[in-house]
């Protein structure tokens, strides 16, 4: 989909507004090494436990200290994601990845009815731009945070979305950058959002920052070279494959609105190569106007739809109106169920006019967020009356914190923190839809 957000930077999908809280990096201060007598030591170490179990409570909140067992030295236990102020010392900033994970206070909130084949895919698309600076306890908070909040939506699945990198419309090159996860980091993200019960996708997705959007986008590429560009994908994408078959991914998806690499035959050897590396299943995501406009000539068992169709009706209109307008569009590609089709991306900005072009990420109008709730259940209702395989909103920044209010300066398609848009998700996920022509699963 076209001009997808504001340039907030050199970069399409990155936003100024993200909340990083790099202080859940927890480290503990080492102390000088003493050489002490063994007698000495063990007399006083009773006393100097119990100085540290009552004092430093006073010095860095009321976080308890707790023993990693076989070791002397405690660690600081977080519940929060903000360290107490005089806790400098104890938590030395920075984001190696050293520090660690905060316990969970308890259980992780989980799935109640996990997603079964022919069951609907209830998902939210998780953007993900990763730093260099962000340990392993960071990633692995901010995921649960994520999970969590897609658990409280009702959601039964979510998708990965994550950059990669060429050097302009022409290059035969693809390569991770400075905000590509690292395979590391994905294993991670992926094994919390498993344990939460999510169906989890991952979606490898080209940053058009070097493409010089928006006259230049990911679809309309025209490498000098197609067969070494798919030879340079196919490289990049291997380690990226290996995790999502070792963390049980149940989809791969092996391309994103690339229009005018639709139909080389280089794609048929790139995904037999994927497959042997991933047993899930392997899919493309079109965008919207190249999936009515014809045949996607992708050879993948499952197709994925980009869907920002443009409804031209006014901002108070009733949502059998959207639902219509909806059906025109699809109807030109297939008439009644289509329940090999997912909503890999719909969504839309909480302004005015935004019917009118909801994949316009570039307009700031005036806020209306009875706009994109409307738009919410209008779209789920299709999905339903269509049999569609599910839908997939967009989006949730992975660095954000998903309870607070949006930004003016972030995108209008930001819906968490909306209430109106929020209570249409849950309303949506959790209706009685079976899925695409299946009874529930028992």
């Amino acid at each position: 989909m076209r001009n997808r957000e504001p340039l907030v930077t050199n970069e399409k999908y990155a936003t100024n507004a993200t909340n990083e809280n790099s202080a859940t990096n927890e480290s503990s201060a080492n102390g000088a090494k003493t050489k002490r007598s063994k007698v000495p030591l063990l007399a006083v170490l009773p006393v100097t436990v119990t100085s540290l179990v009552l004092g430093l409570p006073f010095v860095i909140g009321d976080h308890p200290l707790r023993w990693r067992s076989g070791s002397l030295k405690p660690i600081l236990v977080l519940h929060d994601s903000t360290p107490a102020k005089g806790a400098a010392a104890v938590l030395a900033g920075g984001g190696g990845g050293a520090a660690e994970p905060a316990e969970p206070a308890g259980p992780a909130p989980k799935v109640d009815k996990p997603w079964k084949p022919g069951m609907p895919e209830w998902g939210v698309q998780i953007f993900w731009e990763d730093k260099k600076e962000h340990s392993d306890a960071y990633v692995e908070k901010k995921a649960r945070e994520q999970a969590d909040y897609l658990v409280a939506l009702k959601a039964n699945a979510v998708a990965v979305s994550f950059p990669f990198y060429t050097e302009g419309r022409t290059s035969t090159k693809l390569a991770a950058g400075k905000s590509t996860p690292t395979p590391e980091h994905l294993d991670t993200v992926l094994r919390v959002f498993h344990e939460a019960g999510l169906r989890t996708t991952v979606r490898p997705t080209l940053d058009e920052a070097a493409l010089v959007p928006p006259e230049g986008w990911r679809g309309n590429i025209k490498p000098a070279d197609k067969e070494a560009w798919f030879e340079s994908y196919e490289a990049l994408l291997g380690p990226y494959l290996d995790v999502a078959r070792r963390q049980q991914a149940a989809t791969f998806v092996i391309g994103t609105e690339l229009n005018s690499m639709e139909g080389h035959p280089a794609w048929k050897s790139l995904i037999a190569a994927a497959e042997k590396r991933f047993k899930g299943e392997v899919s493309y995501d079109a965008n919207w106007d190249n999936y009515v406009g014809g045949r996607i000539d992708v050879p993948v068992s499952r197709l994925g739809v980009d869907a920002y169709f443009p409804v031209k009706v006014a901002d108070d209109a009733p949502v059998d109106q959207l639902v219509a307008g909806w059906n025109g569009w699809l109807d030109k590609k297939s008439k009644g169920a289509l329940p090999r089709i997912v909503l890999a991306e719909a969504g839309i900005s909480a302004m005015d006019g935004a019917y009118h072009a909801p994949g316009d990420f570039y307009a700031k109008r005036g806020l209306n967020p009875a706009v994109q709730a409307n738009w919410y259940k209008a779209v789920c209702q299709v999905v339903r009356e269509r049999k569609m395989a599910g839908v997939y909103w967009w989006s949730v920044y992975f660095d954000s914190d998903p309870k607070a209010a949006p930004k003016e300066e972030e995108s209008r398609l930001n819906f968490t923190g909306r209430p109106d848009t929020e209570r249409e998700i849950r309303s949506c996920f959790g209706s009685d839809y079976a899925g695409p022509g299946t009874e529930p699963a028992s």
